[in-house]
């Protein structure tokens, strides 16, 4: 988790694209990457396992899959400003399962600044 005060890239300027609409990139500090491992709780398991016995949204795990995407997206924002990065291009997010009930969060992308377009 980010701690508060910690400078992060502000999330409007970060994007799947590789250009911001107005800007220019002036200069490409290379890959930044957020990493989560969580796993799933005793309770979080019993309960995620009678969701799945009515059927629908497993809200529990919907809960934990945000925060968890959510959490390696504000530790690749941090990472990105530590280098000196004003945005993000090329984000990513990927998961794997590490071991039964432990799994990775990765997002990651390409950290730049940019500036805005004479005349834009």
């Amino acid at each position: 988790m980010v701690q508060a005060g910690t400078p992060v890239v502000d999330h409007h300027f970060c994007t799947t694209s590789f250009d911001f609409d107005g800007y220019q990139v002036v200069r490409y500090l290379g890959v930044v990457r957020g990493i989560t491992v969580r796993s799933r709780s005793v309770f979080g398991s019993i309960v995620g396992g009678l969701q799945t016995m009515v059927g629908g949204n497993i809200t529990i795990y919907t809960e934990l899959c945000e925060q968890t995407r959510s959490e390696s997206f504000d530790l690749m924002c941090a990472h990105a400003a530590e280098i000196g990065a004003n945005a993000i291009i090329g984000v990513r997010y990927d998961a794997n399962e590490i071991m039964d009930g432990v799994t990775e969060v990765l997002a990651y992308g390409t950290a730049v600044q940019i500036q805005p377009k004479a005349g834009g």
